[in-house]
């Protein structure tokens, strides 16, 4: 709708994570290292926290792109299976025949990994979400683990999820999987330095011609109203660029950011947009230019219907 008016060739923020519009901030460059480190160094037990929306799927997406190891690759990220479709689809992923019996997949699981390690080969699982994972699942995650020593290098256990996955290992009953767990890594938001370049970045990878659609406050209110949060930041820039082609403005400024976030903000939510509210509350430019449409439409029928 606006890519015409802006000059560009697709979308810019669109929520849908794609490894080819990556912008890599330092601390999504070191979460980047320290995955990959985890696979490399054979560490065994790896957690990863992050916000909702800081890109940890990207991440372990980019990571799955990038191994060039022999490698098998599971990763599962519904944590609310039960626990006979957990080891299904993990029988699935890694080719392993599964009929309902625990025990007989926890031996042939065993007996995989062992036939791994002796061809040079490596297993990679991960868990995404992991901060929504059952305490059962959780157990069962600790079974699959119990391997001999000489075979635990085989294979690596990457814990994905929000920052409640540490108050989740904090379980006393989890001590001997949390004992296990030998790098943790927390991706940090973006900075307003990031926030800017990260704006920058993703108009560059969608054809913008004038770099600087936003102006320095309106990124400035971005950054504040989204704590950094990449998927708030694309949410709140794509509304904005809406209003901007409904106001017929080719560059966005304070009052069309200020507006956005007041719409899209949920009272009482902190995960969502906030800014100091200004004396008045401000219409949105779309909304006013809507209105302004319709007010025309409506005079221009009724001056045609007493005319004729």
């Amino acid at each position: 709708m606006y890519r015409q008016h802006f000059g560009l060739l697709h979308k810019p923020f669109e929520l849908i994570p794609d490894a080819g519009t990556l912008f890599l901030s330092e601390s999504h460059k070191e979460a980047l290292s320290v995955l990959r480190y985890g696979v490399v160094a054979n560490k065994g037990f790896l957690v990863l926290t992050g916000g909702i929306g800081t890109g940890k799927t990207t991440l372990v997406n980019v990571l799955a792109a990038s191994l060039d190891c022999p490698h098998h690759l599971c990763v599962l990220s519904n944590p609310t299976l039960e626990i006979a479709d957990f080891y299904y689809y993990l029988a699935l992923k890694l080719g392993l025949p599964f009929d309902g019996n625990k025990a007989k997949f926890l031996i042939l699981f065993s007996q995989f990994i062992e036939n791994c390690r002796k061809e040079q080969r490596r297993v990679l699982l991960i868990f995404d979400e992991a901060h929504a994972l059952p305490f059962e699942l959780f157990q069962e995650i600790r079974f699959l683990a119990n391997l001999p020593p000489e075979d635990q290098a085989a294979l690596s256990i990457f814990l994905i999820g929000q920052p409640e996955l540490l108050e989740r290992l904090a379980d006393e009953r989890l001590l001997p999987l949390r004992q296990r767990v030998a790098i943790r890594f927390h991706i940090e938001p973006l900075s307003m330095d990031d926030t800017r370049e990260y704006i920058f970045f993703r108009l560059e990878r969608a054809g913008a011609v004038r770099r600087k659609l936003f102006t320095e406050k309106a990124l400035d209110l971005i950054h504040r109203a989204t704590g950094g949060n990449p998927r708030l930041i694309n949410i709140l820039c794509d509304n904005a660029l809406v209003s901007a082609f409904a106001a017929d403005a080719l560059v966005i400024d304070e009052t069309i950011i200020r507006a956005c976030t007041d719409e899209l903000a949920i009272p009482g939510e902190q995960a969502t947009f906030s800014l100091p509210r200004p004396a008045s509350r401000m219409r949105p430019v779309w909304i006013a230019a809507a209105i302004a449409i319709l007010a025309a439409m409506g005079l221009g029928l009724y001056l045609a219907y007493t005319n004729g």
